[in-house]
């Protein structure tokens, strides 16, 4: 027991003698680089004058510098092309041309670059660029570098296009007859094949005849395999060029050659080839010569050239949709059970093979078979069409399921990002994929949960929402295992390093409220945004998952719960005893303030807020001084005028008593911005006509949410003595305050994104003055106002024709006042929707209440 320490002491030292060692290799590792640092005759020698021009520089450096020098310089050259054009053109860019004969492949590419930019950036006309610079790409096109001829030849072909018809035809596609004989290099043909690419969409369609489609057909047939599979990837271009006809007669036959041909890359460039003019061909050679070619490519796939099945597999879909009109149904079974298979590759073999068989598959062929189904999944939203959604559970779910739960992530990766399309295609049989869903949403892979998240609202409702006709009640039913999914989802992205993942996932986690019910909501994701905000150490993470708690707290239909929450949000923020618990509590308060009306703010977060006035850590009063102008656009005069008073007091106390110089900076700027600023009355008034109506809807959606749990409540008092009448009294209620709640959600969507707009109209009108508070004509009904028909086709058709029978009825009709008796709509800032007392304490003529009907 004695001898363990001293071990343990002998074992610390020969691991740190270990790491002293492997700093000494490193040291002796960089003293050669020390070794090279330049001498002082080369540092002379790479020095320049400073007093020369950049033009003057240029040159020098190109006809005395060093190579370096002169990259610097072909890589400037864009900037001096835009400072002095004309001296450039003059004295730089001959000075390139010479260089550029032996030039290293460094400088190539960077001239290469540089001409493209100085062509994309049009700092001369094409005319001066054709003249100045063609030339020079034309020269280096054939360049014995491979990588230094595919980057001239780039700038080419981006050149051709912005070149005149004339131009490309002397100076382009003459030179082309020349290097397109066999006498030429191999490399000349292939860059001469991509040219007639580019070139063939440039002319009319009796000059491509006439002079590229001789040299198109002599390319086809090129000794070299390398060639004539370039030429064959080109021939769509040609095609689009010359238009369907000579498509038919020219270009057709070229691609049944080399179809057949003996080079497995020259089959495979025409089977693509073939698939992507598809809808060029007519029904006849779709089924007389397009079909026979494709199955025969089908059959080898497997028996003779595996080569092709990647590229097969990633155009399956387009492929069978293209030729839909002309299959046999035997035809058709044939190339979906050619899909099944192909969706299961590489995991069959499993069964019914020896252990000698599987070793035999290399690592390139498991490979090989990750992309085939790979491809397939990717395929997918295309074969439940060429099968039609009807019969998706009898021919095409059990693939589906394969797929979802294939070994591999990036298939299910793929299943992920096209769930959202299989749902959208399958509209009311959706339900028979919700399974998968959640199997997708609990896979142990982030990538896949990611890739799965970024629809996840519009797939959860088209789950809920497609073949449901029992309203919301009925909603959680059609998911099983949906909120345990959803939690476990959210727990392992907050378990892992992937902070981004988690981030979005409670962002999207915000459309909970219109798919599962109030109460799910709060006893299984609420207080888990709580317990994020007050224990993750990422902020954009906190800041998603206030926002989210926010938005749960909106459509909460239980006071009491709500009242919990925010309770819990002052003591355990605004209260807390870290001061990043109290930012946080800012951040909640901005969501507050967006998501909520004013009067709601007002009343239960506006004097927490100004309590950390007082609050000891500088960054937070910081904070706040920055919020303090949306915290007083919250107000109303009268109603709020002890609330402002309370506001101009902590602000006087803080340019008194505040020690801190970067916060009493602040607070002097925030005073000049609260100074300029002017408090909307409680009448409506023109200038803050757009806001006060987005606050008056927010109201009323709250109000309506308390409308609703009433309705909750009396229906459970009388659930078991209620006539028929009542209950059809009741679920008419019902379908009222869902009809105005859902009113209510769209307008203060739209509300949110047209608030930077108001903002600005705000601006505009602040420094005019208006002598009366009665509104325009125009304003005078709130039937008549033209942002309210914005809705009402966003509602379904059975809602609409019930609207009418729901207005009428009187017991639902919003009740609020006004002080003002011309203006037509009632205040939106009054206080009886959540505090009676309130309202009483203010007297004068706010007591007069009238109601409205939507």
């Amino acid at each position: 027991g004695n001898a363990a320490p001293p071990r343990a002491g002998v074992e610390e030292q020969r691991s740190l003698f270990g790491y002293i060692e492997d700093l000494q290799e490193l040291t002796i590792i960089e003293r050669p680089v020390r070794r090279s640092l330049k001498t002082p005759e080369e540092i002379e020698r790479l020095t320049v004058d400073e007093e020369l021009s950049d033009i003057e520089r240029a040159v020098y450096l190109l006809s005395s510098g060093q190579d370096i020098q002169g990259t610097s310089v072909v890589a400037n050259l864009p900037v001096l092309m835009r400072q002095n054009p004309a001296e450039t053109l003059r004295r730089v860019l001959p000075k390139i041309r010479e260089v550029l004969h032996v030039a290293g492949v460094e400088m190539q590419l960077t001239a290469a670059v540089s001409f493209l930019t100085v062509l994309q950036e049009e700092s001369v006309s094409i005319h001066t660029y054709s003249h100045s610079f063609l030339h020079i790409i034309l020269q280096n096109l054939e360049h014995r570098d491979a990588g230094v001829s595919n980057a001239w030849l780039e700038t080419l072909l981006a050149v051709i296009e912005a070149l005149p018809k004339e131009t490309v035809r002397h100076e382009i596609l003459n030179p082309l007859v020349s290097k397109a004989q066999l006498s030429q290099t191999l490399q000349s043909r292939l860059v001469s094949c991509k040219i007639m690419g580019k070139v063939a969409n440039k002319f009319e369609a009796h000059i491509v005849k006439r002079e590229v489609l001789p040299l198109v057909k002599s390319l086809c047939q090129d000794v070299e395999y390398e060639v004539r599979a370039c030429m064959c990837r080109q021939l769509e271009h040609v095609a689009r060029g010359i238009g369907t006809e000579l498509t038919k007669t020219v270009v057709l036959p070229e691609l049944v050659e080399l179809a057949r041909d003996e080079g497995s890359s020259v089959r495979l460039a025409a089977f693509e080839t073939l698939v992507n003019l598809l809808d060029m061909f007519d029904a006849d050679d779709r089924s007389q010569t397009v079909l026979p070619l494709v199955k025969s490519f089908c059959e080898k796939s497997f028996k003779t050239d595996e080569s092709i099945l990647v590229s097969l597999s990633f155009h399956l879909g387009k492929l069978c949709n293209g030729l839909y009109g002309i299959f046999t149904p035997e035809q058709h079974l044939r190339f979906l059970e050619f899909y099944k298979k192909l969706s299961t590759l590489g995991l069959q073999q499993e069964n019914g093979h020896n252990d000698n068989q599987l070793h035999l598959q290399t690592l390139e062929q498991e490979k090989k078979y990750i992309s085939v189904r790979k491809n397939c999944a990717y395929n997918f939203p295309a074969m439940i069409v060429f099968v039609d959604p009807k019969n998706f559970h009898l021919e095409l779910y059990s693939i589906f399921f394969c797929l979802c739960h294939d070994p591999e992530v990036p298939v299910r990766y793929t299943m992920a990002i096209s769930f959202f399309e299989v749902a959208k295609l399958l509209n009311s049989d959706v339900y028979t994929i919700h399974k998968e869903l959640v199997t997708l949403l609990q896979d142990e892979s982030l990538e896949v949960l990611d890739a799965l998240v970024g629809h996840l609202p519009e797939i959860l409702e088209l789950m809920t929402n497609r073949g449901e006709k029992n309203g919301s009640e009925s909603k959680l039913l059609s998911i099983p295992d949906l909120i345990p999914a959803l939690t476990t989802a959210e727990q392992r992205a907050a378990t892992s390093l992937k902070w981004r993942t988690h981030e979005k996932l409670l962002q999207k986690y915000a459309c909970l409220p219109h798919i599962i019910s109030s109460d799910q909501i709060y006893y299984r994701f609420l207080h888990r945004m709580l317990t994020i905000i007050l224990t993750n150490n990422v902020l954009p993470v906190q800041k998603a998952a206030a926002r989210t708690l926010c938005v749960y707290l909106r459509y909460n239909r239980k006071q009491e719960q709500r009242h919990e929450v925010i309770q819990k949000l002052i003591e355990q923020l605004g209260q807390g005893k870290s001061y990043w618990n109290r930012l946080r509590f800012l951040d909640t308060c901005e969501f507050i303030m967006e998501l909520f009306s004013k009067s709601f703010f007002c009343k239960y977060f506006f004097l927490p807020v100004l309590e950390l006035t007082h609050d000891p850590v500088a960054n937070v009063r910081m904070k706040l001084c920055c919020l303090l102008p949306k915290v007083k656009s919250t107000l109303k005069i009268p109603t709020d005028k002890h609330l402002l008073q309370q506001l101009e007091l902590c602000i006087r106390k803080l340019l008194c008593q505040e020690k801190d110089k970067d916060v009493l900076t602040i607070v002097k700027r925030t005073v000049l911005e609260l100074d300029r600023m002017e408090i909307s009355v409680d009448a409506f008034q023109k200038r803050f006509y757009e806001n006060d109506l987005l606050d008056q809807e927010k109201e009323r959606q709250e109000h309506l949410l308390l409308e609703m749990e009433q309705l909750e409540k009396e229906k459970q008092k009388n659930e078991g003595r209620s006539t028929n009448i009542n209950d059809k009294m009741f679920e008419k209620k019902r379908k009222f305050v869902y009809l105005c709640t859902c009113l209510c959600m769209l307008y203060s969507y739209k509300g949110s994104r047209e608030r930077s707009k108001e903002e600005k109209k705000s601006k505009l009108v602040r420094s005019q003055s208006f002598s009366t508070q009665v509104l325009h004509p125009k304003y005078s009904n709130i039937d008549k106002c033209p942002k309210y028909l914005y809705i009402l086709p966003c509602l379904p058709h059975s809602s609409l024709s019930k609207l009418p029978l729901c207005v009428s009825d009187d017991s639902f009709r919003t009740r609020a006042a006004g002080n003002s008796g011309n203006a037509a709509f009632p205040s939106s800032s009054s206080r009886n929707l959540f505090n009676s007392a309130d309202q009483k304490s203010n007297g004068n003529k706010e007591g007069q209440s009238r109601k409205m009907s939507m």
